[in-house]
């Protein structure tokens, strides 16, 4: 059953129905949905769908040219393959699919260009002197992001300028995730997409039928099923010096966000070796570097500032419980690293992904127009603050503090803070006056707002200073489940 991605089936048949020749570039990580998604878009559509294959120049034309004649076009009446490229693509104006757009997936394009690196100059030529003009759409699909982003689509490539249309397919957010499994509580729908993120081909490992405890005992810690050696494929398939970033992920795992705390959990000597590791990482979308939500873009600018986090889900959990124990997985003991290792601290585990969790819901009320104002800029925020303390010589004192969630109005007048607590008790009063000590000296003529989201509802004192103190309160079924 093909789940979500309705905009970007919306992207592509947009672009079918334009009257002009429509060159797509479709790409993303591996295992975002790519394939499917493209499978799912030709349904009733006469085309034609390649996958390139890892092989030599001359096999893939081969099967290129099997692909194409296929489709009965005028060729096939005198020869029985295309002796080169240019012939095979020239033909792609002549499929026999009357009124409908000639359309032509070609999927993992990379591949196809590592065997014959003049490809990309052959049909660019093509495009230029006839294509563009005839009715077809030709989509190219690659899992490289960098040969993509690098090769294709800058400047110095043959192709730039010709795409008619870019897509970077990114994870599925939590709202389509969760379709996966309808039937879970509203905390074991966190909890597992806490685990396993929005990656449609994690997702669809897991049985909605059974629950999270054997989800995670039978499809990630059973030596042999598919998650278990997911993350070694991913390593061994995208990069090379698979120990150096298995060791830089394990210390941002392990508490490490800092470039310099990096380099030294990793035992990597050069900071700048490591940069180019956390950025190889962010091209895969495993890393992501996280700045405050009010950072300046000279800020931005450094790759020194900022934390490093790991974005993947499923390589966190991996990273946390998986390698961490992997001796015993190895051994079979299965149900001994459940109970001793993961079981106590999943909760724990589950609450960074929970305000991850509450920022997208914060985002959709933005889309629907239920907030006090319109945010520019929205993220976590950290740094200095000024807190009152009677002990101290002015009645003041600064210290380091973060905020789950800030968001930010184009004027900076505004601002909504939010905190989000994934527990078992409630939000308390406390906690509350301690998100309001926080901020409140650093802004004091802006005008602020709160949002507090709980899985386990809120203290009554919070409750009788709503109104007061302009605080939301959104428990754990209305942020899950905001359309019912």
């Amino acid at each position: 059953m093909f789940i979500a991605r309705e905009k970007e089936l919306q992207f592509l048949n947009d672009c079918y129905e334009k009257p002009k020749a429509q060159l797509v570039v479709l790409y993303g990580r591996r295992r975002i949905g790519k394939t499917e998604t493209l499978h799912e878009f030709c349904k009733n559509k006469p085309h034609v769908f390649f996958s390139c294959t890892q092989s030599t120049d001359k096999k893939q034309l081969e099967r290129f040219s099997d692909a194409l004649l296929k489709e009965n076009i005028p060729a096939k009446q005198y020869v029985t393959g295309f002796s080169d490229w240019e012939k095979a693509f020239e033909t792609i104006a002549d499929l026999p699919y009357g009124e409908h757009k000639k359309l032509v997936i070609i999927d993992e394009f990379p591949y196809m260009c590592e065997s014959d690196k003049s490809i990309p100059s052959i049909l660019q030529n093509l495009w230029d002197s006839k294509l563009k003009d005839e009715n077809v759409m030709i989509v190219l699909c690659g899992s490289s992001m960098s040969f993509i982003e690098k090769e294709i689509l800058s400047k110095k490539n043959p192709l730039y300028g010709r795409s008619t249309g870019i897509y970077k397919m990114e994870e599925m957010g939590f709202y389509d995730a969760v379709k996966f499994f309808p039937g879970y509580s509203d905390k074991d729908k966190v909890i597992t997409y806490s685990i396993l993120g929005g990656i449609p081909h994690y997702l669809s490992q897991w049985d909605p039928k059974m629950s999270v405890k054997d989800n995670i005992k039978k499809n990630i810690l059973t030596k042999g099923s598919v998650l278990y050696s997911e993350v070694d494929f991913l390593l061994h398939e995208e990069l090379r010096e698979t120990s150096i970033y298995s060791a830089v992920i394990d210390a941002i795992a392990l508490g490490s966000t800092r470039l310099n705390e990096i380099s030294q959990k990793s035992l990597i000597d050069d900071k700048s070796k490591t940069s180019v590791y956390l950025k190889n990482l962010s091209n895969l979308g495993i890393v992501s570097r996280e700045l405050s939500a009010d950072a300046k873009t000279k800020e931005k600018g450094n790759q020194g500032r900022g934390t490093y986090v790991l974005s993947d889900n499923f390589f966190r959990f991996w990273y946390t419980y998986g390698f961490a124990n992997f001796s015993q997985l190895e051994d079979g003991d299965v149900d001994g690293v459940y109970e001793y290792s993961i079981e106590p601290t999943l909760n724990d585990f589950a609450s960074y992904a929970f305000e991850d969790v509450c920022r997208q819901f914060v985002r959709r009320m933005q889309i629907e127009k239920k907030l006090p104002f319109r945010f520019s800029k929205i993220g976590r925020w950290w740094g200095k603050t000024t807190v009152r303390d009677p002990s101290a010589p002015d009645g003041l004192r600064t210290a380091e503090t973060e905020i789950d969630i800030l968001a930010v109005s184009g004027d900076a007048k505004k601002y909504l803070l939010g905190e989000c607590k994934f527990k078992k008790t409630p939000f308390s009063y406390s906690e509350y006056l301690d998100l309001k000590a926080k901020f409140a000296l650093q802004k004091e003529f802006a005008e602020l707002y709160y949002a507090l989201f709980s899985s386990s509802g809120f203290d009554d004192k919070i409750k009788a200073d709503q109104d007061r103190d302009k605080i939301a309160l959104y428990d754990l079924h209305q942020i899950v489940s905001p359309d019912r």
